[in-house]
């Protein structure tokens, strides 16, 4: 018996370093593609010529080998992986720009970031700022944050309490126990569970680039949870972890803070979700130099040098199957006519929920295994935006690189809880998180582009259910009661946030708000949710990420971006490079990882 255990245990991890170290599709990242920066092009009209695209029949190339509907970061991402090894692929996006939730927009001459506030991870030779390099060719700038990049504010202002978080692993910790001494073993314990439990991540991964069959015997098996750390921790709540380590409810909720950048209340969270976003930032915070839209306006090109296209006002109405249920285009809505469109590979970039329910046909949205699927996720809460413009440099109104977090007190599931439970009115006036940024401050082109104007945006949570109503009215001319409610939040989170910046307060020019309606409407978001698929303890389950992976159960049709990894830009760029991997049938991710290294070396031979 234990000669064929053996033997069964030595064929698993033969199969499992065959797809970890299988190489046998072409490699994006054979060529170092980067060039010389090129001078940054401020003009918004250059800028549209790549960025707003609109679709024509007569735009789409001929004889394509994919079609991407979506153009957020996962979107794009994949379509740059498949453009450098020479596929012609078109990118369709319903809005009027490209980017998706890496878009701008620009109101009363103060322009505004809609998804992008800061990215870690983006040190030079790590990674992730190897992959963005050849997906942009080299031309995407990063500026980092202050140090400081983050504040963590409780209480109210008789009784506020300030906390900064540091970049720097060292440092981070040095400074979280000067703000809390006799914490000490807390704070170490902390961070060393969070850096265990992330680095088992790579399980993930590979449960979504293995045989179905192999995946499912891992997991019912058990031994996906004893061979990482991630799944192991999965299934406990940031709330029952951070209890466990200190009984000081300041540092609780300042080991929690970041939850809202992932969109789930502490004891509805997942600790490994949680230790992965700890990670992220402990070697510091970035921010794209001109502003997001230079992500997709550096993007485009290179989709377009290999023959492709990515063209917007171009919403897909449905993907168009072959008798035998096999993707082969989409139909792209063109006023009150339909344009068909074909490539041998669809991939969406639309979120799980937009792609089975509303793009597939409806006996086809019945088949069980796409009903199992969409039985393990649920849409994540609605996010909600506010766009501040204000005259004035950041010098003049005390505006920095950095964000706060705002919490009324260190009770965050409580505080929550009741906020998403109560109804619009009510729950205005006690908004429990309210995250506060200046892109303007962040990014050092902006005074040369808008010099003497800044903006801050805020970012919080609403129920959808709150705006439902009024989600089939015009975008631009909602009804009164919609108004009156969104002034409501406008009103009530602008005295919580001038409290913090008191120099902007009579100084604002410009204020709107995006709510959960807003973001269906613009970035397509079934329920105004901005991190795709909800975030909670059940989305980490081995068996859900060993059955949501790139393929779907209609053969030629691929999922891209947030639903498929994880949420946020690096997230969807992970989702992307992992569908990447399925369609060339490479391990990406393991490029990714050897790509600082071949750059390096390729630095060196130039200089020699």
């Amino acid at each position: 018996m234990w000669i064929a255990v053996v033997v069964i245990s030595l064929a698993l991890v033969a199969i499992m370093i065959k797809y970890v170290l299988g190489t046998s599709g072409p490699n994006p990242f054979a060529i170092d593609t980067r060039e010389p920066l090129k001078p940054m092009v401020f003009d918004r009209k250059l800028k549209n010529k790549v960025l707003k695209q609109g679709f024509l029949a007569s735009k789409v190339p001929q004889d394509l080998d994919a079609i991407v509907v979506g153009s957020g970061i996962g979107g794009l991402a994949i379509a740059v992986l498949l453009a450098k090894v020479g596929k012609k692929v078109l990118v369709l996006e319903q809005h009027d720009r490209a980017g998706g939730c890496c878009h701008t927009f620009t109101e009363q001459g103060f322009e505004f970031d809609v998804g992008i506030h800061y990215i870690g991870e983006l040190l030079d030779h790590k990674p992730m700022r190897c992959v963005i390099d050849q997906l942009t060719n080299g031309q995407l700038q990063w500026e980092p944050l202050d140090n400081p990049f983050d504040r963590v504010v409780l209480g109210p202002p008789e009784n506020r309490r300030i906390y900064p978080i540091y970049s720097g692993k060292k440092r981070y910790i040095d400074e979280l126990k000067k703000c809390f001494p006799g914490e000490e073993k807390a704070i170490d314990e902390y961070v060393r569970l969070s850096k265990k439990v992330a680095n088992g991540i790579w399980l993930m991964i590979l449960l979504k680039l293995l045989p179905t069959p192999l995946a499912k015997f891992l997991v019912h098996t058990g031994l996906a949870t004893r061979l990482s750390s991630f799944f192991r921790y999965a299934s406990r709540s940031l709330t029952d972890v951070v209890n466990e380590l200190t009984q000081n409810k300041d540092l609780r909720a300042v080991m929690c803070y970041i939850f809202g950048t992932y969109g789930k209340m502490p004891k509805e969270a997942s600790f490994s979700m949680h230790s992965l976003l700890l990670c992220h930032y402990l070697n510091g915070a970035w921010y794209p130099k001109g502003g997001a839209s230079e992500i997709a306006y550096h993007m485009i090109p290179i989709i377009e040098k290999a023959g492709g296209a990515v063209l917007v006002r171009a919403p897909v109405n449905r993907i168009l199957l072959n008798d035998a249920k096999e993707a082969i285009g989409v139909s792209v809505l063109k006023g009150q006519e339909e344009v068909h469109v074909h490539a041998p590979i669809v991939i969406s970039d639309a979120g799980i929920f937009n792609t089975y329910e509303h793009l597939l046909p409806k006996d086809v949205q019945t088949m069980p295994a796409i009903q199992k699927q969409l039985s393990m996720v649920q849409h994540g809460d609605g996010g909600l935006s506010i766009f501040i413009g204000v005259d004035g440099t950041k010098e003049e109104l005390g505006l920095k690189a950095d964000n706060y977090f705002i919490f009324p007190e260190n009770n965050l599931d409580e505080l929550l809880e009741g906020y998403m439970k109560g109804n619009g009115e009510e729950s205005s006036k006690k908004v429990p998180l309210i995250f506060v940024a200046s892109p303007s401050a962040k990014d050092p082109t902006w005074p040369e582009r808008k010099p003497g104007k800044s903006t801050v945006t805020v970012v919080s949570f609403a129920n959808y259910a709150w705006f439902e109503e009024w989600k089939d009215d015009k975008v631009k001319n909602r009804s009164i009661d919609y108004k009156e409610l969104k002034e409501a939040f406008i009103n009530n989170i602008l005295e919580a946030v001038t409290e913090i910046f008191p120099k902007i307060k009579d100084r604002i020019e410009y204020v709107d708000a995006g709510t959960p309606i807003t973001n269906q409407h613009y970035i397509g978001a079934p329920k105004g949710e901005i991190y795709g698929a909800d975030h909670g303890i059940p989305r980490f389950s081995v068996e859900l990420n060993a059955t949501i992976r790139p393929q779907t159960p209609i053969k030629n049709l691929f999922l891209t971006g947030q639903d498929v990894m994880l949420c946020g830009f690096a997230g969807a760029l992970t989702g992307a490079l992992t569908c990447g991997s399925v369609i060339l049938n490479r391990n990406l991710h393991l490029d990714a990882i050897g790509l600082p290294k071949r750059v390096k070396n390729g630095n060196n031979k130039k200089k020699e």
